[in-house]
C-alpha cells in the first residue's frame, strides 16, 4: 500500500489523538520514541496491518534524528575498518530510500582531493571496493580526476600542490523532513502517533511489560496505555527506559556526540561535496552543500550525560574550522558560522576502551526478561532494516501473526514523480491553497505563512521550535535569522491553535533561549566527559 493511498491531506489534530487514545482498545505494538527508528517501526508494523501507537516525549526527531550530517550512505571509511557487512546493508537500504522518498532523497557527488602522490591511487584503490560492494545498488561508479577537473569541481579548494582527486556518489537527505514524513505515513498507514507525550513509567505485570504509563505535556493528563508488546526506539536515551524495568541492568550503549557548523554558500560554492580524511582523531570531515548553505561536520565526541538539547564543547567548533582551513582558499572563522548544532549517537557499547570514532554503527535488538524489545544503535540509513528487524522481534515475543515486512518498496507520504517537486512533495499543491500562501514569515527566509498553517494543521506541530527547526530548517541554516522569524511564527501558531498574546510572547522567549545555544557565540556545554 502507498503512503499516498489514503486520506493523506487530512487534518492531523493532536486533540483527537488524544481522545482515540483514551477510547481505543490495547493496540498490538506500543513504540516508544519519535526518532528515525521508532517511526520506522511504526510505519513497518502498520504496513503490516498490525494496530500501532507511537508516543514521543518531545517533538517527532527532537533529538539525534534531526542532528544528521544529511548523508544517506555506506560510509567509505566503514571499509577501512572491514565492515563489509554494514556497507552493503547502507547501501543496499540507500537505493531504496531513492526509490522510496525521491522528494526527500537525492544523488550527491563527493569528492576527495589528493595532495601526495599515492593518495589518488590510494583513494581510487578503496572506492573501487566501493563500487564493488555497490553491486546493482550504485548511482554511479567513482572515477579519477586530474588537478584540473578537481578544482573545477571544487571552485574554493586550496590549489598548492594538489594532484587531482576522486569523485564516487552517495546520497544527501533532510533528517527532520524524513521523519516528518515517516510519521504521516504510519498515520495513513492506520497508526497513531502522538508528540509530547511522555513515558511516566512502564506497566508491569507478573514480571512482564505490559504498557507504559505517559503523561500528556501539555495537559497534564495522564494515560495507561497498554499493549501486547513494547518497542523501545530510544536512541541514546535506550537505557533510561530499560532500566524502568531492571533499574540495575547494564548499560548497552556509549554516547558520542557530533557537532556540525553552517557556513555561507561563498566559502564553498558549486554542487558536489567534498570529504576530507585523516583527521586528527581518525574520522573524515564533510563539506556538503545543504538548504543553500555548507554544512561541515563532524566530531566524535564520547560523552557519559544524554542531554536533551546537547551543545558543542569546547574547542569542537575549533576543531572543525581548522581542520577544514587547512583545505580552503578562503577559510571560514568563528564569525563566519550561521549555525552550531550538536546530536548525541546511540553506539553500541561492545568493546570497551576502543575511542567511540572505532565503534560499529551496526544495531542490536534486545529482548529482555519482561518481553521489552530494545532496537537501538545503527544510524539513519539504515533505520528501515532496524523496524524490520524490531518488529519482527515483537512479533515472536508477543505471540502476534507473523507477516512479511513489505516496507523495502513503500514510498513514503508525498512522493512524487514529478520532477522538480520540494520537500513537501505531493503535499505543495495543497499548502498553495492556504491562507498566506504567498506571504514570507521572513525576508530571508522560504518559509511562508501558509507552511506555518500546514506544519500545524498536519504535521502537529505544536511550538515555535517545531516550526523553525523540524517542519521547516531555519534553525539549522541560520540561528539568527531563525530568531528574527520567531515572534511572526508564534503569531501565526497562536492564531491556529487559539493561544492568546502571552502564550506569543513566552513560546518566543523559549525559542530565543533555545536559539541562543546554536549560535556561534554560544556559551559552550558542560560534560562530563569519558576519560
Amino acid at each position: 500500500m502507498s503512503g499516498n493511498a489514503r486520506a493523506s491531506h487530512a487534518t492531523l489534530e493532536r486533540d483527537h489523538f488524544l481522545e482515540r487514545l483514551r477510547s481505543d482498545a490495547c493496540p498490538d505494538i506500543l513504540v516508544i520514541g519519535g526518532g528515525a527508528t521508532g517511526l520506522g517501526c511504526a510505519v513497518d508494523a502498520a504496513s503490516r496491518g498490525h494496530s500501532v501507537v507511537l508516543v514521543e516525549a518531545h517533538d517527532f526527531a527532537k533529538g539525534t534524528s534531526s542532528r544528521a550530517t544529511k548523508l544517506i550512505h555506506g560510509g567509505v571509511r566503514y571499509l577501512a575498518q572491514g565492515r563489509l557487512a554494514l556497507v552493503r546493508e547502507a547501501l543496499i537500504e540507500r537505493s531504496r530510500l531513492l526509490h522510496n522518498a525521491p522528494h526527500l532523497v537525492h544523488p550527491l557527488r563527493f569528492v576527495i582531493p589528493a595532495y601526495r602522490w599515492f593518495e589518488r591511487s590510494g583513494f581510487g584503490i578503496g572506492l573501487a571496493l566501493y563500487d564493488l560492494v555497490f553491486g546493482t545498488h550504485g548511482i554511479h561508479p567513482r572515477s579519477l580526476l586530474d588537478p584540473e577537473e578537481t578544482a573545477a569541481a571544487l571552485p574554493t579548494l586550496a590549489r598548492a600542490g594538489l594532484r587531482g582527486g576522486v569523485a564516487y556518489w552517495d546520497a544527501q537527505f533532510d533528517d527532520a523532513r524524513l521523519a516528518i514524513t515517516l510519521m504521516r505515513t504510519a498515520i495513513d498507514l492506520g497508526g497513531l502517533a502522538i508528540n509530547y507525550l511522555p513515558v511516566e513509567d512502564l506497566l508491569l505485570e507478573a514480571g512482564r511489560v505490559v504498557g507504559a504509563r505517559v503523561r500528556d505535556a501539555e495537559s497534564g493528563e495522564q494515560f495507561a496505555i497498554r499493549a501486547r508488546v513494547v518497542i523501545n526506539a530510544t536512541g541514546v536515551w535506550a537505557d533510561d527506559l530499560r532500566r524502568m524495568e531492571s533499574p540495575h541492568a547494564d548499560a548497552l550503549l556509549r554516547p558520542s556526540q557530533g557537532v556540525h557548523l553552517v557556513v555561507d554558500r561563498s566559502f564553498f560554492p558549486g554542487p558536489d561535496a567534498l570529504l576530507l580524511p585523516g583527521t586528527r582523531d581518525g574520522r573524515v570531515l564533510f563539506v556538503i552543500p545543504w538548504q543553500g548553505r555548507v554544512l561541515v561536520g563532524t566530531t566524535d565526541t564520547a560523552r557519559d550525560d544524554t542531554p536533551i538539547e546537547p551543545l558543542a564543547l569546547a574547542g569542537e567548533v575549533d576543531f572543525i574550522l581548522d581542520g577544514v582551513g587547512q583545505y580552503l582558499s578562503r577559510a571560514p572563522r568563528r564569525a563566519d558560522v550561521r549555525c552550531v548544532f550538536a546530536g548525541l549517537r546511540p553506539l553500541i557499547a561492545s568493546r570497551r576502551g576502543v575511542p567511540t570514532g572505532g565503534l560499529s554503527r551496526e544495531h542490536l535488538v534486545d529482548r529482555s526478561a519482561g518481553g521489552l524489545i530494545t532496537i537501538t544503535g545503527g544510524k539513519w540509513t539504515t533505520y528501515r532494516q532496524m523496524a524490520e528487524d524490531a518488529v519482527n522481534a515483537a512479533e515472536a515475543c508477543a505471540g502476534l501473526s507473523s507477516r512479511p515486512c513489505v516496507t523495502a518498496d513503500l514510498r513514503l507520504h508525498g512522493a512524487t514523480a514529478r520532477a522538480g517537486a520540494d520537500a513537501y512533495g505531493s503535499e505543495r499543491d495543497l499548502i498553495d491553497t492556504l491562507p498566506g500562501a504567498g506571504r514570507r514569515i521572513h525576508e530571508g527566509l522560504t518559509l511562508s505563512e501558509a507552511e506555518v498553517r500546514h506544519a500545524v494543521r498536519h504535521e502537529l506541530a505544536r511550538t515555535v521550535e517545531d516550526v523553525l527547526a523540524r517542519r521547516h530548517r531555519a534553525l539549522f541554516m541560520d540561528a539568527g535569522l531563525a530568531l528574527a522569524a520567531a515572534p511572526a511564527v508564534a503569531r501565526v501558531l497562536a492564531a491556529e491553535l487559539r493561544r492568546d498574546g502571552a502564550w506569543c510572547e513566552a513560546e518566543t522567549a523559549r525559542f530565543r533561549a533555545l536559539a541562543a545555544g546554536f549560535l556561534a557565540d554560544g556559551r559552550p556545554a558542560p560534560c562530563r566527559m569519558r576519560r
